[in-house]
């Protein structure tokens, strides 16, 4: 996989797991949902800021996403997602405060050379 390629993966993924981070903040702000109130918090979502954003990135994801496919096998580009479960669980910390334990990071480390190991024999 050439550098730019890698990149235009990251980047996609950075964006789908900036849509994760902004999607729950602004579902902070929504509130729990439910059948009973749908109505009322559907109303609420509709004017949230931060919903809207997600929606954005998540609009830039799919768009550099479909440039990845197009230079990439499905098989390499999908395994490159799970990027995402690490970037997005450092948004969490950074951003929401949401705290890591010790298997988690155990897990997200293995994620990261099992992406590793598919990058160096993809073609």
């Amino acid at each position: 996989m050439s550098p730019f390629t890698f990149l235009l993966v990251f980047v996609s993924v950075c964006m789908n797991a900036a849509a994760q981070l902004t999607l729950r903040k602004g579902m902070l702000l929504v509130g729990t949902l439910s059948f009973g109130h749908s109505l009322e918090l559907a109303v609420r979502a509709v004017g949230n800021p931060w919903l809207w954003l997600g929606f954005t990135c998540f609009a830039a994801s799919i768009s550099t996403w479909l440039v990845v496919l197009s230079r990439v096998s499905v098989g390499v580009a999908y395994p490159m997602a799970s990027l995402g479960y690490i970037i997005a669980t450092v948004e969490g910390v950074v951003f929401l405060g949401e705290s890591v334990s010790l298997v988690r990071s155990a897990g997200l480390l293995l994620i990261c050379t099992g992406v590793f190991l598919i990058s160096r024999t993809a073609t």
